[in-house]
């Protein structure tokens, strides 16, 4: 008997301590692995806020400023506190529902969202975004009736001038990609999505900062936890100093106003960008904060492709701009000088069934007056010349050094410019050419649109206006670069790229002074004489690019690109322009004045043409392309 009490006595023993083990290995789980209950404990103790540094403000060039930061705050919600504070007392959701101005269902809808992965019930997230400073102050006084919602400090971005959109780009949310993957960013975070505000994200965006607040049951805070001992100070951004002209870049989208096409300017000695349009551009306010998604997708459906970067990735065939390239390249093959002469009859024959036309009978031209009269059938000789130099054995080694030559120039390659998104354009290939034609069965005659900038010959109008800069140079080029100091360091790591030379692969100074010459005789008695500047002797030259599209399997000819590039003044040029007009004809038509309009506001702060301005500011090649298509023209 005293055996089986004895036993007895044992599993007693043993149920007891099984569960003291069980109840002491939960605690354990609790205390030191589970953070469920450590964070429903501090959060309704302590909450812990995020201090949003203060974007870095962006200014032009003079000191004016472009970008700065409007105060705002977001509505923050914990929803575990929520439905703790709603099973003690009565949430009025009703009266919560009006202050903020929404309805019953969508404040369902967001706590249901609150509550779901990325988000958590433990952890705050944004009910509403972007409350203004005034509505903030009457929500303030009434937060201690809805437990589990605070407000969070932020800023968003504002414009003073609705100028520049692509260049400075925009603010957007983080995507739920990026805050799995960052250590910096969590959801509701807002990062720079293009232009500069990507480009110099980091420098711009700061450093977060935390404070710890104690809050009492009813939501109210009691000041901060241990008198902020725990807390991290927020770093604003750095201020940045952009090398645009303000002044110059709202004249050029003016004068781009109802035309499709860009302007790039940028100052040769530099490499800094003076101006950088696309056309139709768009308002910068209109990409802020919550109208962001409605406007954006609004820009994205039009037509016309506001959102569409032509400066940076828009493609065309250089047309007679291209002409000086080729100058440059057959001087420096031994092949062409200054005296080298060809014979015009209105057109390069070939071997087609159609010669190649020139606008003209020239008759016998030297290399300067085919510059300034633009001749076809010249620099169709001197494509012919370089390809057919004995000095390489085969079509494929001359056309690679071609290709070499053309690739130094910064066309058919990225620029590696500080504007995220660049494009390449396009320089066909020897395996191109093999592909379609066969392996060596294309020579010069096949290829000889290449000579005048057609062709598969596609160029960018940054790489246009930075050739602009070679041949002002001299035979070299600094990165085309949209940024002159990170917060007051000109000499920040981030722009030490900006201040290195690259040169093009012709670099004898005599061989550009023949190549200016010609230019600057293009202006006083050629192809652009009727967009002289009065009292500024600039260089330049007119391009008009051939414009095919495939529509319905067949090879349309549309109406020309107007293509001008120029810089100014001749001696110490202090500003390089490339001009794209999109179906507007002839070089000298559109893209001439309208360059010669930027280099005279540049250099003189003044118009003396008030006729030739009227005239561009007031031109609508959109809508005119629209009525004549209507007509059938």
């Amino acid at each position: 008997m005293s055996a089986h009490y004895s036993d007895r006595k044992y599993v007693i023993i043993a149920i007891f301590s099984s569960i003291i083990l069980i109840f002491l290995a939960r605690l354990f789980y609790i205390q030191l692995i589970d953070d469920q209950y450590k964070l429903t404990a501090r959060n309704q103790a302590f909450r812990y806020m995020t201090d949003y540094p203060a974007r870095g403000n962006i200014f032009d060039r003079k000191g004016k400023r472009l970008v700065y930061n409007q105060a705002a705050y977001d509505l923050m919600v914990i929803p575990k506190q929520v439905k703790d504070a709603s099973r003690e007392t009565s949430f009025d959701t009703l009266d919560f529902c009006r202050t903020i101005g929404i309805d019953r269902e969508t404040f369902l809808r967001r706590m249901l969202k609150a509550i779901q992965a990325p988000n958590s019930p433990l952890k705050e997230s944004v009910f509403e975004k972007e409350i203004s400073v005034e509505h903030s102050a009457i929500l303030q006084e009434k937060l201690f009736k809805f437990p589990g919602f605070f407000l969070q400090p932020r800023t968003l971005r504002k414009y003073p001038q609705p100028i520049a959109g692509h260049l400075l780009g925009y603010v957007g949310e983080v995507s739920p990609e990026m805050t799995d993957t960052s250590d910096y960013y969590k959801n509701g975070d807002y990062i720079g999505v293009s232009g500069m505000e990507k480009a110099y994200e980091i420098p711009l965006r700061g450093i977060k900062g935390t404070h710890i607040e104690v809050v009492d049951v009813h939501n109210r805070r009691q000041g901060s936890y241990m008198n902020g001992i725990y807390d991290t100070i927020a770093v604003a951004g750095k201020d940045i100093v952009c090398t645009i002209d303000a002044q110059l870049q709202e004249y050029g989208e003016k004068l781009m106003q109802n035309k499709i096409g860009s302007i790039v300017a940028i100052e040769p000695s530099t490499g800094e960008i003076l101006a950088f349009v696309s056309s139709p551009a768009y308002d910068p306010n209109l990409l802020i904060g919550s109208t962001l998604p409605q406007n954006f997708r609004i820009l994205q459906q039009d037509s016309l492709k506001p959102l569409f970067n032509r400066a940076l990735m828009a493609s065309y065939p250089p047309g007679s701009t291209f002409k000086l390239v080729m100058s440059l390249v057959g001087q420096n093959e031994k092949v062409l000088s200054k005296s080298s002469s060809f014979f015009c009859a209105g057109g390069y024959n070939y071997g087609g069934a159609r010669p190649l036309k020139c606008d003209a009978h020239h008759g016998t031209l030297d290399l300067q007056p085919a510059i300034q009269h633009s001749c076809n059938t010249y620099f169709c000789n001197v494509f012919r010349v370089v390809m057919d130099n004995k000095k390489y054995k085969k079509m494929e080694d001359v056309f690679s050094v071609w290709r070499d030559y053309v690739t130094s120039f910064g066309i058919g390659s990225h620029l590696n410019t500080d504007i995220p998104n660049e494009l390449r354009g396009s320089l066909p290939t020897i395996a191109h050419y093999n592909k379609v034609f066969g392996e060596h069965r294309w020579h010069t005659s096949t290829i000889i649109s290449l000579a005048i900038g057609q062709g598969e010959l596609g160029i960018t109008p940054i790489q246009n206006a930075n050739v602009v800069c070679i041949i002002a140079n001299k035979g070299f080029y600094y990165i085309p670069h949209t940024v002159k100091a990170i917060g007051k360091n000109s000499n920040d790591s981030l722009l030490a790229r900006f201040r290195e030379k690259h040169f093009a692969m012709v670099t004898d100074t005599a061989y550009y002074n023949v190549v200016i010459e010609g230019m600057n005789e293009v202006v006083k008695h050629g192809t652009a004489a009727a967009s002289q500047i009065p009292g500024i002797d600039y260089c330049a030259k007119t391009g008009t690019a051939e414009n095919k599209r495939v529509i319905n399997g067949k090879v349309v000819q549309l109406k020309d690109h107007s293509l001008f590039i120029a810089f100014a003044p001749k001696e110490n040029p202090k500003i390089a322009i490339a001009v794209t007009v999109e179906n507007g004809g002839w070089g000298a038509s559109w893209a001439a004045p309208i360059a010669s309009l930027m280099i005279e506001k540049y250099l003189t702060d003044s118009i003396s043409r008030p006729d030739v301005e009227k005239k561009m500011l007031e031109g609508d090649i959109i809508h005119s392309n629209i009525i004549g298509k209507q007509k059938g023209y």
